[in-house]
C-alpha cells in the first residue's frame, strides 16, 4: 500500500513538471489555445447571459453568520471573489435551509493561505489543499471550505489533474450536473451557466453538456446521477432513455472506483427517495457486476423483501434490503470484499443469508429470543440483527414482541464454565450456546447450580459433534 501511495506522488509530480514545461512562459501560447479551446466548447452550451435572478427568501437569510459576514469582507477587502457553489445553492433554491455552504473563489490556495497568515487566521484540515480547498476558521468558531475554481486538465476516470482559473464559466463546465452547477453571490445573485434552475424547476436531473463525456471523467457520477435524482425527481421512473442507455454503455467503468466509494454511494441512494425502485434500474443497466452483485442477482426478492420491511419500518436499513439480492451466504463474502463494509453491516449480512432460509417458517417467537441469546459478545447487538431478520421476513407481530422482550441475564459466567471443565475458545461458545438453549426452553428461571448440572451432558454433545 505504501509502494503504490509512493507511486501515485511520483506520478503526479510528472504530471506537475510536465504541466508545467508545457505551459511555462515559453509555451504561453498553447497554454492559451488550451483554455481558449475549453471556453469555447463551454460557451457553445452555456446560457447566454448566466445572470438569472435576485434571491431575497428566508433560506437564503439564514446562512448569515457574523463569521461569514466576516468572511466576506476579508476577500471583498483582498479583491478576491467568492460565491455559494453546489448544494447549498440547490437547497435555497427548493427552499430548505442549507447545513453546510460551500465557497468556491478566485483566489488561489496560495494566495488565500497568505491572506489568512496576514490576518492571524488558523486554518484546519490542510488536507483539501491538494483538492484546491483551504479551511479557515473565523473567529474561532466557524470553519469555511473554499475551493479554488478550476479546470479538468487530465482525467483517468476517477481522479483529474486541475489547472486553477478564475473564469466561474470553466469551473461550472467541469461539474457533473447541471444542478450542482449554479454560484449564488452573497448579494443574492443567482449565475447559472447550464440552465441548472429550469431543470431543477422540472425536478430533472441532466449532465452538464456531454453525458459520455461527464461519465468518462469520473465513472462515480453514474451513481452520483442516481443519488441525485433520488433527492430531485419527484418520479421514480421519469429517467431521460438517452442518459440510461450512455450509463449502460459506461457500465463497466465502475470497475476503476473503490468499492468504499461505490458503497457510500449507494447507501445513501437505498436510503433516500426511491431508493429500492433506483437500485432496480441501477441492475437494469448493468452496473450489478460491477458493483459486488452476483449474476444475476434475485431481483424479484429484493423488491418482495423490501415490501415486507417498508411496512414494518419506513426507515431502510440499507444492508437488511441489499441482502435479498443475494442467491447464498457466499454472495455476501463476495460483496464485502467489493464494498468493504463496516463490521456491523458485514456481520449483519452474513446473518441475515445465513439465518432467512431456516428462519422463514417460523411462527413463534422463542427460536428467535434463543438467536439472540447465541453470542459471546453483545446480546444487544445480536438483537438488532434478529430484529432485521424479522422485518426481512415481514413479521410484524413477531418483531414487535421482540422489540419489547427485556432481555435476560445469563446466570453463568464463562470463567465458572471453565473451572467446571468446560474447554477455552471456541468450544466454550458451543458450550453457551447449548446452555442457554436450555435456559430458554425453562422460560429463563435456572439457576447457576441448576445449569451446571447440565453441563457434563453438554459438553459430551459438543465433543460427540466434534467427533
Amino acid at each position: 500500500m505504501v509502494a503504490i501511495r509512493q507511486t501515485r506522488t511520483l506520478l503526479k509530480q510528472i504530471f506537475y513538471n510536465n504541466l508545467l514545461c508545457r505551459y511555462s512562459s515559453s509555451n504561453a501560447e498553447r497554454f492559451k489555445d488550451f483554455i481558449a479551446k475549453r471556453r469555447m466548447e463551454a460557451r457553445a452550451i452555456a446560457r447566454p447571459d448566466p445572470v438569472v435572478m435576485k434571491i431575497d427568501s428566508p433560506e437564503f437569510h439564514s446562512i448569515f453568520t457574523q463569521e461569514l459576514n466576516d468572511l466576506i469582507a476579508l476577500f471583498k477587502r483582498y479583491n478576491y471573489e467568492i460565491r455559494i457553489a453546489g448544494g447549498a445553492v440547490r437547497d435555497i433554491l427548493m427552499n430548505i435551509n442549507p447545513k453546510d455552504v460551500d465557497i468556491a473563489t478566485t483566489a488561489t490556495p496560495t494566495e488565500m493561505k497568505e491572506i489568512f497568515t496576514k490576518e492571524n487566521i488558523r486554518m484546519v484540515n490542510m488536507n483539501g489543499e491538494k483538492h484546491g480547498t483551504i479551511t479557515p476558521r473565523i473567529n474561532d468558531k466557524e470553519n469555511f471550505e473554499i475551493t479554488t475554481l478550476r479546470i479538468d486538465a487530465v482525467t483517468d476516470g476517477r481522479h483529474a489533474e486541475v489547472i486553477h482559473t478564475t473564469d466561474w464559466l470553466l469551473d461550472a463546465n467541469r461539474r457533473d450536473l447541471t444542478i450542482n452547477s449554479m454560484f449564488l453571490g452573497f448579494d443574492g445573485t443567482l449565475y447559472d451557466y447550464f440552465y441548472g434552475y429550469e431543470d431543477l424547476e422540472k425536478r430533472r436531473v441532466a449532465f452538464v453538456g456531454d453525458p459520455d463525456l461527464r461519465i468518462k471523467e469520473d465513472y462515480l457520477r453514474i451513481l452520483r446521477y442516481f443519488r441525485f435524482y433520488g433527492r430531485i425527481s419527484e418520479e421514480p421512473f421519469s429517467h431521460d432513455e438517452e442518459t440510461l442507455r450512455i450509463i449502460t454503455k459506461n457500465a463497466t467503468g465502475l470497475a476503476k472506483i473503490s468499492g468504499e466509494r461505490i458503497w457510500q454511494e449507494w447507501k445513501k441512494i437505498l436510503s433516500g427517495n426511491f431508493g429500492i425502485e433506483l437500485t432496480k434500474t441501477m441492475i437494469g443497466c448493468q452496473l450489478a457486476p460491477f458493483m459486488g452483485l452476483p449474476d444475476p442477482p434475485n431481483v424479484e426478492e429484493f423488491l418482495k423483501v423490501s415490501k415486507t420491511v417498508q411496512a414494518i419500518d419506513k426507515k431502510l436499513q440499507p444492508i437488511t434490503v441489499l441482502s435479498a439480492l443475494l442467491n447464498t451466504p457466499e454472495d455476501a463474502v463476495n460483496l464485502n470484499m467489493r464494498l468493504k463494509f463496516t463490521v456491523y453491516e458485514r456481520e449483519l449480512c452474513y446473518f441475515i443469508t445465513q439465518n432467512r432460509e431456516e428462519t422463514a417458517a417460523i411462527d413463534e417467537i422463542l427460536p428467535f429470543q434463543q438467536l439472540c441469546l447465541q453470542t459471546i459478545s453483545s446480546v444487544k447487538l445480536k438483537k438488532e440483527y434478529v430484529l432485521e431478520l424479522l422485518k426481512y421476513h415481514g413479521k410484524r407481530d413477531l418483531y414487535r414482541e421482540l422489540n419489547e422482550w427485556p432481555i435476560p441475564q445469563f446466570p453463568i459466567k464463562g470463567n465458572v464454565l471453565i473451572a467446571n471443565g468446560a474447554p477455552k475458545g471456541p468450544k466454550l461458545g458451543l458450550v453457551m450456546d447449548r446452555l442457554k438453549i436450555i435456559w430458554s426452553n425453562n422460560q429463563y428461571d435456572m439457576t447457576q447450580e441448576q445449569l451446571l448440572e447440565h453441563l457434563p451432558a453438554v459438553l459430551e454433545e459438543v465433543n460427540t459433534k466434534k467427533k
